[in-house]
């Protein structure tokens, strides 16, 4: 069944996120429920400000009155969602709760995806999504911690720099 769990966005009370994570988390491992309710999310952005002259990091909610719950949506574990304190509903048309895309989740970077990493600095690729799809280019850097890659990329007769995905990209054999 873990499988069929999709990402959904609850709404809650401004202030009461971190709240309705922990209650539903708790409410899922005391009902026996963790099969359906797997992970509770709170989007966050490190933000620092310069206040006085001193540097202050810290972090923000992304997403202020707003929770991701990873579940298997059945009746039984949308009602418990539903009815923590605090939770004004799932986001999505009328009662009905409409899951987040792939694309949304990669965005938010919410799941981490595993890459294998089949080039190195030197290898010659081809970009295969973007506004540059089609083009070649050959790897000048690789920054595996943000999952990006400098590519050089021939442009209208000039060697152009350009940073990508790793999965905006794939190797070319010679």
């Amino acid at each position: 069944m873990a499988q069929d769990a999709k990402w959904y966005v609850v709404h809650t009370y401004s202030g009461y996120e971190n709240a309705v994570a922990d209650t539903v988390m708790k409410a899922a491992e005391n009902r026996g429920m963790t099969d359906l309710i797997q992970e509770v999310n709170i989007p966050l952005e490190t933000v620092t400000e310069l206040e006085d002259g001193v540097q202050k990091t810290f972090e923000r909610k992304v997403f202020p009155g707003y929770v991701l719950v990873k579940m298997v949506m059945t009746d039984e574990s949308w009602h418990l969602v539903r009815n923590v304190r605090g939770c004004t509903g799932f986001v999505g048309s009328g009662n009905k709760a409409i899951p987040l895309s792939d694309e949304e989740i990669a965005s938010l970077g919410v799941e981490k995806r595993d890459f294998k990493v089949n080039f190195q600095i030197g290898s010659r690729i081809r970009v295969s999504d973007g506004p540059l799809e089609g083009f070649f280019g050959q790897v000048e850097e690789v920054d595996t911690d943000r999952k990006s890659v400098r590519v050089v990329v021939s442009m209208f007769g000039r060697e152009t720099p350009v940073e990508l995905d790793f999965d905006q990209i794939e190797t070319v054999e010679d």
